[in-house]
């Protein structure tokens, strides 16, 4: 049996602000509210379940996308129009840098609700996805 990830929730403080903000930066599409979710499906077939929550029960979790150098481009571009934050570093110790990590570009971002996203142009250790 081939195993592969189908979509993970997104715990947010309002799903529709977050869904719209991730798609907007990614160009991706925001899918039809379903029950609680709005999801936001990527080009491997996995989506993120943006579900709206009491803000005290999120946990910031992390959220890594691989994507192409024209991509990377577009997305930085867009981060840099909306203001927003953005860190070399998961630590978030190079606040305004992109890092070149394994020979690729990388950046983190972060969400209205709190979660830290990540766009990278080559897979880091090496290994493909």
């Amino acid at each position: 049996m081939s195993v592969e990830l189908n979509h993970t929730i997104v715990h947010s403080r309002d799903n529709r602000e977050s869904a719209e903000f991730l798609a907007g930066i990614l160009g991706l599409e925001v899918g039809a509210e379903w029950g609680p979710f709005i999801a936001v499906a990527t080009a491997n077939g996995v989506a993120l379940d943006f579900a709206t929550v009491p803000a005290a029960s999120i946990t910031p979790q992390h959220y890594a996308f691989l994507i192409s150098e024209a991509e990377f481009d577009t997305a930085f571009a867009r981060i840099q129009e909306l203001g927003a934050t953005y860190y070399a570093d998961p630590q978030r110790r190079h606040p305004g840098e992109i890092n070149h990590n394994d020979g690729g570009r990388g950046v983190y971002f972060i969400d209205p609700s709190g979660h830290a996203m990540e766009i990278i142009t080559r897979p880091y250790g090496g290994y493909a996805s």
